[in-house]
């Protein structure tokens, strides 16, 4: 016959003593199934301590380690240990403070419960997507990599296609040539041979005038020396010669193509604070919040004209460096207004573009020499040179390496390319549908690092801020704040702060911020700006905005 599983061991579990089925009470230390009535009379007996509790409390009873008849009701605090009655009264736990055995339970099985909670709900699932993530990392290799073999074999067939064309045609030229030479060569051949021929004949007539006494023949010989004294012109042949170019393999590499390093780059993920007992884990800082009316703390009045002045850069909480259009000069001004230095480009071209590294450099970009430079002690040195490509703005990342915007020289092509030094790090150019990221055209493209990492560009010719993450994978774009206003977004220079912020210089006399996730959060647009362009923020999140109306750097406070 079937049974039910919950009547199939209830009656299987009876009490010890009176074999009645299922039992509600159990004794922690004799480890037995009691009913209601058996519980309250085990409990009379005095040969030895019980502890009889509900059945779901059972195993909560520990014995004494030192005294195996006594039962630990106790906890020293002190000790971090379970005690008895006895133990408490000796003098090795004098003075120490203890807690009810029950309290303390309770407390740790809360402690268990938000462990489990934490567990379940946050740290399993976050493992979870971090190992999905891994398998799509995984999968993205491998596709990228068949894809980029695929590419490659692809350039080198119409590589080799085009040497074979080569061959080919120089082959055919020199065919050609040896034939227009060979048909000169035989012509002169027959006239020779035929003038040969002739002067045979009137030596063999000489001869026979010179044997005979014919009147009528010899007095009328004419000569014909005269005629064949005159030689062919002599042919002075320069046959064709290959001269094979030595085999560069450093320039063959550069021809063929570039293959860009694979970044991988670790970065700490967001801790989970939740609350326990002690210690209790201190929470993130909490972020800066804005003043109600940002407001300028200082003036810099430099010695750029109108419409010139467009980038900043901070050297330091004291001193900044600036850079105009069509200014050779770079000038270094402190927080007074005095000019404290100036370096002239290698070139004496004007700058494109400058940043401070984060070993304190000043790094330029000179679009007209394709160059990117290094200033040390007035030293100025080309790191990278680029041909077809020409550098437009740069900064200077968080770990030393530098991002720059390069348009190609029929200006249809725009990327930002990472490099480590000299070296090739990554190419951000296209989204996942592989459409191009950033517009063509030769107008200023801002570009910055988040402290999230990711790359923000401000794409004058889009009307638009680009923002990808740290693999280039694209995040967001941001045209501007529609619902406060129908006003056109015109963003030139971009920066961020401490918390991850992007503060945009809009042509329109006004600053846009947003957060990290391209939501608009306000503006500072009181001011009185006029025609800001470039930005940049100094180690306490103070903003300085390169005016390129009037020359002027104006540092702003915004947060409190």
């Amino acid at each position: 016959m079937n049974m039910d599983p919950t009547t199939w061991a209830q009656d299987v579990l009876r009490c010890r003593l009176c074999k009645t089925p299922g039992p509600p009470l159990y004794c922690d230390i004799c480890h037995i199934h009691l009913c209601t009535t058996c519980g309250g009379e085990h409990i009379l007996d005095e040969t030895k301590e019980h502890k009889v509790m509900p059945f779901k409390m059972r195993a909560s009873s520990t014995i004494c380690t030192k005294h195996s008849s006594k039962i630990c009701e106790l906890y020293c605090e002190q000790c971090d240990s379970a005690l008895c009655v006895q133990c408490v009264a000796s003098k090795e736990h004098k003075g120490h403070e203890f807690v009810d055995m029950a309290n303390v339970l309770n407390r740790q099985k809360e402690v268990l419960e938000r462990d489990l909670h934490e567990l379940e709900k946050y740290i399993y699932p976050r493992y979870q997507n971090t190992a999905a993530t891994l398998l799509f990392q995984k999968a993205d290799l491998n596709g990228n990599s068949k894809k980029l073999t695929s590419a490659i074999d692809k350039h080198g067939a119409d590589l080799h296609r085009e040497i074979d064309s080569i061959i080919k045609e120089m082959k055919s030229y020199l065919d050609e040539m040896n034939s227009k030479h060979l048909a000169v060569l035989e012509k002169q051949e027959y006239e020779v041979t035929c003038a040969i021929s002739e002067i045979t004949q009137s030596i063999a007539d000489l001869k026979k005038l010179l044997d005979s006494n014919d009147v009528s023949r010899v007095p009328a010989y004419k000569s014909r020396n005269a005629e064949f004294s005159k030689l062919p012109p002599k042919l002075t042949v320069s046959l064709p010669r290959f001269n094979p170019k030595t085999i560069n393999n450093d320039l063959l590499y550069e021809q063929f193509g570039t293959l860009s390093w694979l970044s991988v780059k670790t970065e700490e993920p967001e801790e989970l604070y939740v609350t326990k007992d002690l210690p209790v884990a201190e929470p993130p800082p909490s972020a800066r919040q804005f003043i109600d009316v940002p407001r300028i703390i200082t003036e810099i009045k430099t010695e750029y004209g109108q419409y010139q002045l467009r980038s900043v850069s901070c050297q330091s909480d004291e001193e900044i460096w600036t850079c105009g259009a069509h200014d050779k000069i770079m000038r270094l001004y402190n927080i007074q207004g005095e000019l404290v230095k100036s370096v002239q480009t290698k070139s004496r071209n004007g700058p494109t573009d400058i940043a401070v590294t984060p070993s304190g450099h000043l790094v330029y970009t000179d679009q007209k020499d394709r160059t990117v430079n290094t200033v040390k002690d007035k030293k100025i040195k080309n790191i990278i040179k680029l041909r077809g490509w020409s550098p437009v703005n740069i900064c200077s990342t968080s770990s030393g390496d530098f991002l720059v915007v390069i348009v190609s020289d029929d200006w249809s092509q725009t990327k930002v390319m990472c490099y480590f030094g000299s070296k090739e790090k990554q190419c951000i150019q296209y989204n996942d549908n592989g459409q191009p990221l950033y517009s063509p055209g030769s107008s200023l493209k801002y570009v910055c690092e988040n402290r999230n990492l990711d790359v923000c560009v401000s794409d004058i010719d889009a009307h638009a801020v680009v923002v990808v993450n740290q693999v280039g994978k694209f995040r967001f774009s941001y045209i501007g704040c529609t619902t406060t206003t129908a006003r056109p977004f015109n963003p030139r220079g971009i920066t961020t702060d401490s918390q991850s912020r992007i503060l945009i210089a809009d042509w329109d006399n006004r600053i846009h911020i947003i957060d990290e996730d391209g939501q608009f959060l306000r503006y500072i647009d009181n001011c009185k700006l006029q025609s800001p362009y470039g930005l940049c923020v100094d180690t306490s999140d103070n903003l300085f905005v390169a005016e390129n109306d009037t020359g002027k750097v104006k540092k702003i406070k915004y947060l409190v």
